[in-house]
This record gives structure tokens, sequence and C-alpha cells, in this order.
């Protein structure tokens, strides 16, 4: 059970904070009624590999959100960093987002992007309220690799490109991924 306390931190300072942790940017696909919707993510996270479970964290005041938790699947389509344009296209609250977007049909009935680094076609499974969002569980069904490309990242107020630093990346993973409270 959440409880509600005082504010402590001020919102500008949170996001000031936030800010310097880089987040991945995705967008949240699915169908209503027979038309696209998709939203605009930087809360996309892995949550468990045994069963298969993602999660993503709309705000509760989302407009977009509201009619895109009625459908039967979602795709999370994660942006590739010359997708910037596109990600601009999907944050724009109009009912007419997806007009001039490449995309086809999933096999589970929710919209994949073209040129999207990753694709997770997942079930929607429990919604948490958490604050001012929501924390939506989701059951994965299918994954794949778009295309091997960097992804786009936010950081810092501004959008980017993951840069690897190489043999030594490699080395700290290995080394990461040895202990299982590591989540990657």
């Amino acid at each position: 059970m959440l409880i509600s306390e005082p504010r402590a931190v001020a919102p500008a300072e949170y996001r000031r904070v936030m800010g310097h942790h880089p987040t991945g940017v995705s967008v949240v696909t699915g169908m209503r009624e027979g038309a696209p919707i998709g939203m605009v993510v930087g809360t996309f996270s892995a949550v468990s590999m045994d069963p298969p479970l993602v999660s993503f964290m709309p705000t509760v005041a989302s407009g977009t959100y509201a009619l895109l938790r009625e459908a039967n699947s979602f795709c999370i389509n994660v942006l590739a960093a010359d997708q910037m344009e596109l990600c601009r296209t999907m944050a724009a609250p109009r009912p007419d987002k997806f007009d001039g977007v490449p995309w086809t049909l999933s096999p589970f009935g929710a919209p994949r992007l073209a040129g999207a680094v990753a694709y997770v076609d997942c079930v929607p499974g429990q919604e948490v309220p958490a604050g001012d969002h929501w924390i939506t569980l989701c059951r994965v069904q299918a994954m794949e690799i778009g295309r091997e490309t960097s992804p786009l990242v936010f950081f810092q107020g501004g959008y980017g490109e993951f840069a690897r630093a190489g043999r030594a990346d490699a080395e700290l993973h290995e080394y990461l991924a040895q202990y299982s409270d590591f989540a990657m």
C-alpha cells in the first residue's frame, strides 16, 4: 500500500535530478475500434524473465492512455536514434498522428512502427496506481529485434543517442550479470 506523505521534494527539483538518469524512448501502441492509438513513454522497463513481464508508466491525466488502455494488446516500439521526428509525431496529442507513419499490424493485433530497434508484443496485466502515474504491467507474448542500431534516449531535457564504450562495457555487463539483483 502506498502511503501519501507531505511533499518533501519540489517538482522542479525532482525533474532536474531525475533528468540526470538517461531513459530510453518507446512508443506504446494498440488498436481501439479499428484505429491505431499510440503514446510516447520514457518509462518502459523490463520487470521479470519468468514469467516474462514488462511495464510502462503513463500519467494518470493522459487522454491517450485513457483510450489505449481499452486495447486488447500492446506493442512497445523501442525507437531508434534516427526516429526523433517519429517521436515528436507520436507525442502530439492529436487523433491523426498515424497519418503518414509507416506501420504494420503485429500478429497480436497492435501497430508495429517501421524502423524501430525492437518490438515487444504484450497484453495488459495489472494496473497499479502510483502517485500521478499508473504502473501498467504487461505479459510479454513475443519480442524481436527490428534493426541493430542505437536507441533514442532522453537525457537532461534533450534527445540523443547511446554510444557504446567498447570491450570494457561488455566486461562490465558480464560481471553484473553474475548477480541476481542486477535486472538486465
